[in-house]
């Protein structure tokens, strides 16, 4: 199997697990507390992560102090930054619409990484770009797009929106880290560095009591919930698709992230029994159409 298709094998591997990961952090949101749940996942996350790093590479990596800075600024943008946005935002607005809304997050880093790396960009792109995006505000606004501009967007779509924010910020660093910094080395740093911070804010928002004592009443379901979203769409879609940014570039290996809302839309639907309205197929059609699109015109 050659290199590139193994890249492009990763990256649908990542587009499974986080499109899983809109039902299964929405169960999460709804019963237990959000800030020392988030702080046992990415515990694992990071553990499993540090581990793998050590015994691939034999030793702990070597880096400049210029590279910790960077990578310890990557973990609080995009592991504690996105996980509070994430949380929160699903606490609030259904799976399958959060999952739909996420697809604008190729707009950012595609704008972001043609003015910054010089990735191509051209009237097509830009055409698919804001199809999208219309399709994102169309699921948004319950059908109503022009919501956006009179106040009609609630709390958790605009909580949304910081996810989105904070994941284009953490592509453009990874895509600048690359640079003699391996995807594991990357992900475990920044997932190590996360951790830390979501310990801190559960510890003082939370308290010990419910920080550090919650674990012993959880379900078995629960913990499923809790090892699933460490493992899959943390451990190994994080590795995935720093690999794909890498090989590919930040905004091809983004484009992807145009396929998690149709994994995301119809679990949510089937395990959640979440509804399929007018307003979420047309904008996630919209949505995914636009990102195509703009894919194509790309390459």
């Amino acid at each position: 199997m050659s290199g590139a298709l193994q890249v492009h094998l990763g990256l649908c591997g990542m587009t499974l697990l986080w499109g899983l990961s809109w039902p299964a952090g929405r169960a999460i949101a709804q019963s237990l507390p959000l800030l020392s749940s988030s702080a046992w996942r990415f515990s694992l996350a990071a553990a499993v992560l540090l581990a793998w790093s050590f015994w691939t590479r034999g030793s702990w990596p070597r880096l400049s102090l210029r590279q910790w800075a960077g990578l310890a600024a990557a973990g609080a943008v995009g592991v504690f930054g996105y996980t509070l946005f994430f949380m929160y935002g699903m606490h609030h607005v259904e799976a399958s619409r959060a999952a739909v809304v996420v697809t604008t997050n190729p707009v950012f880093v595609t704008l972001a990484a043609a003015w910054l790396f010089g990735e191509p960009f051209n009237r097509r792109v830009g055409l698919g770009l804001t199809l999208a995006v219309l399709g994102a505000a169309t699921v948004m606004t319950h059908g109503q797009p022009w919501a956006v501009f009179t106040g009609g967007v609630g709390l958790g779509e605009w909580l949304l929106v910081g996810c989105i924010v904070c994941w284009a910020a953490y592509s453009l660093m990874a895509k600048r880290l690359m640079a003699g910094v391996d995807s594991l080395t990357t992900t475990a740093v920044s997932a190590a560095v996360g951790c830390t911070l979501l310990w801190c804010a559960a510890l003082v928002v939370e308290g010990p009591g419910i920080a550090l004592e919650g674990l012993t009443a959880l379900t078995d379901h629960q913990i499923g919930l809790l090892v699933f979203m460490a493992l899959g769409p943390t451990v190994l879609s994080y590795v995935w698709f720093f690999r794909g940014v890498s090989a590919l570039g930040a905004g091809v290996a983004s484009s992807y992230i145009s396929l998690v809302p149709v994994v995301g839309v119809s679990s949510a639907v089937v395990l959640l029994g979440e509804p399929l309205g007018w307003s979420l197929a047309v904008g996630a059609a919209m949505a995914l159409s636009g990102v195509v699109i703009a894919n194509r015109a790309r390459r």
